[in-house]
C-alpha cells in the first residue's frame, strides 16, 4: 500500500521510536521498483522508493518533463501498492535530489499530488535559501490545507554538520511552521558515491537526533545520505544512534549495472539474429529477470541490516 503523508509521518516516528531504519532506494526504472517491493514483501518490511530529478526527467519516466515524470512514477507506485501482492507492505514515495530553478515548482506539485514525503537538494543553496525553500513548501501546504511530511538536509557531503546548524536550519523552519518536518539530514561524515567516507561519526548522528527531537518536541529520525560506502557494522551503529531512513543509490546502481553486463556477456552468442533464442534473449524480460536474480538478495540483506525485517506488520497494526 502506498502511504499518505500522514501515514508516512507515523512510519518515520515508528522507526525512530523502535530503533530501526527504513531502506530508501533511489530506483531508476520500473523494474528496479518492482525488485525493491519484492524484497520488502519477502522480509515483511516497509520500503521507501525515492526518485531524483534525473529519474523524473529520464527516458523511463518524463523524457525531459519532470512534472510528467512525477505523475507517471506516482501512478506506477499506486498501481503496485494496490496489487494484492503488496497491499500489506508500507510503501513510501519520496522525492530526493531535486534542485535547480524549477525546484519549488516540482516539489509544490509533489505536495499537490500528496506524495508520501518530500525533500529538496540543498547542496547549491545558501542557509538562507534552504530555510526559505522549506518554508515556502510549508506555506504552500498550509494555504491549500494539504498534508505534508518533509525531510530537511544540510551539507550532507561536507563532513560533519555542526549542532548550531541544526538550531539555525531545522530549528528555524520548525519554529515558524511547526509540525511539517519529520526527518533531519545533517552531514555525518558520509559522502554520495562509491568513494571513501568522509570521517563518519556515529556520535554526530546521536547528537543531531537528540537536538532535533528536542527542538520539535516529537521523535525526529536522522536521514542518512551517502550510505553506499558504509559497512554493515557502521550502518547498524548509525541505526542505534538514531538513523530512521537510509538512502541507497550508488551501490544499488552498481549491482544492477554489473548484473546487466554479466547478462549480455553470458548471452552474447544468443544475440545473433539467426540464433533460435534471439527474441527471448533480446527482450527486456530476459535482462530484467536476470538482474532481479542478483539484486533482490542484496536489497534484502540491506533491509535486514537496518532492522526492517518484520516491521510491516508492526506498523500496519497501528494504523
Amino acid at each position: 500500500m502506498l502511504l499518505s503523508p500522514q501515514e508516512t509521518r507515523r512510519l518515520y516516528e515508528h522507526a525512530a521510536e523502535n530503533n530501526y531504519a527504513i531502506l530508501a532506494v533511489n530506483a531508476d526504472s520500473p523494474a528496479a521498483i518492482t525488485d525493491c517491493l519484492v524484497a520488502a514483501k519477502e522480509l515483511g518490511a516497509p520500503i521507501i522508493i525515492e526518485t531524483s530529478l534525473w529519474q523524473l526527467e529520464g527516458h523511463s519516466w518524463g523524457s525531459g518533463d519532470a512534472v510528467l515524470g512525477m505523475e507517471l512514477y506516482l501512478d506506477y507506485l499506486l498501481g503496485k501498492g494496490r496489487a494484492e501482492e503488496f497491499e500489506d507492505i508500507p510503501i513510501v514515495f519520496h522525492t530526493d535530489h531535486i534542485k535547480g530553478e524549477y525546484t519549488l515548482d516540482i516539489l509544490m506539485y509533489a505536495l499537490d499530488l500528496e506524495v508520501s514525503s518530500v525533500s529538496l537538494d540543498s547542496s547549491e543553496l545558501s542557509a538562507e535559501e534552504n530555510i526559505d525553500h522549506m518554508l515556502q513548501l510549508c506555506f504552500h501546504a498550509q494555504e491549500l490545507e494539504l498534508p505534508a511530511t518533509l525531510e530537511m538536509e544540510a551539507g550532507v557531503d561536507d563532513g560533519v554538520t555542526g549542532l548550531e546548524d541544526t538550531r539555525n536550519l531545522f530549528g528555524a523552519v520548525e519554529s515558524q511552521m511547526p509540525g511539517y518536518l519529520a526527518l533531519w539530514a545533517p552531514g555525518v561524515g558520509t559522502k554520495h558515491g562509491l568513494g571513501e567516507v568522509n570521517g563518519f561519526s556515529v556520535e554526530a548522528i546521536q547528537h543531531h537526533r537528540e537536538l532535533a527531537t528536542e527542538l520539535a518536541g516529537r521523535p525526529i529520525g536522522i536521514a542518512l545520505h551517502g550510505s553506499s560506502g558504509l559497512s554493515n557494522g557502521q550502518l547498524q551503529a548509525a541505526v542505534h544512534a538514531g538513523v530512521a531512513k537510509v538512502n541507497w543509490s550508488s551501490e544499488s546502481l552498481l549491482i544492477r549495472s554489473q548484473a546487466a553486463r554479466e547478462y549480455y556477456t553470458e548471452n552474447a552468442a544468443k544475440l545473433g539474429k539467426s540464433h533460435p533464442d534471439f527474441k527471448a534473449t533480446a527482450m527486456d524480460n530476459g535482462l530484467q529477470s536476470y538482474i532481479s536474480s542478483k539484486y533482490i538478495a542484496r536489497v534484502k540483506e540491506r533491509i535486514d541490516t537496518l532492522g526492517g525485517k518484520g516491521r510491516a506488520s508492526e506498523f500496519n497494526n497501528m494504523i
